[in-house]
């Protein structure tokens, strides 16, 4: 975990002591451990894995698990504005609200005032299931071995990482120009 908090500190620009050394060479700038990309998606696979078992029961996919937490906040939802809450295309998010409106948490609606208009909202099962979703954070504190305070920390510098990687993607991906 150190590691990868090291790596997206050096991704979020702030100072951090790092697993080798600054003045490394290029080659040495190309190893596997050394790349922020690769500690992510390990450590996203990993995490999300720990996930499925506490969802399953419920009868959730994580991706479908992310749709609930926002509708959680906020039921109905324009189905564009949801897409957009939980980083998804569109076109991705359909089918998984589809399945969880064959499930009977969710149902799509027309908006009274424009009839192009999908929102997304929770039916009283899927308003039901925030009750038994509850358990679920404490748990992954637990199998993480993490307490609140650590895991807050890492998912603030990975909303910082998020934040930058798309005003990078707003202007043009490239920031050496810059």
């Amino acid at each position: 975990m150190a590691q990868l908090i090291s790596a997206l500190t050096i991704a979020v620009g702030e100072e951090a002591e790092v697993a080798y050394p600054r003045s490394v060479d290029d080659d040495d700038l190309l190893r596997l451990d050394a790349q922020v990309c690769f500690a992510l998606a390990v450590a996203s696979r990993k995490v999300i894995g720990l996930y499925g078992p506490l969802l399953g029961p419920m009868g959730l996919t994580h991706p479908q698990y992310l749709v609930m937490l926002a509708l959680w906040e906020e039921s109905p939802r324009r189905q564009s504005d949801l897409a957009r809450s939980v980083h998804l295309e569109p076109a991705t998010l359909s089918p998984l609200v589809a399945r969880l409106e064959r499930s009977g948490y969710v149902k799509r609606v027309h908006a009274a005032s424009d009839e192009r208009v999908r929102l997304v909202e929770l039916t009283s099962a899927g308003r039901a299931l925030r009750a038994e979703a509850l358990a679920i954070p404490p748990s992954i504190l637990r199998i993480l071995d993490m307490d609140a305070e650590e895991l807050a920390s890492l998912r603030d510098t990975l909303h910082d990482l998020i934040d930058r990687a798309d005003a990078a993607e707003r202007h043009g991906g490239d920031s050496a120009g810059a």
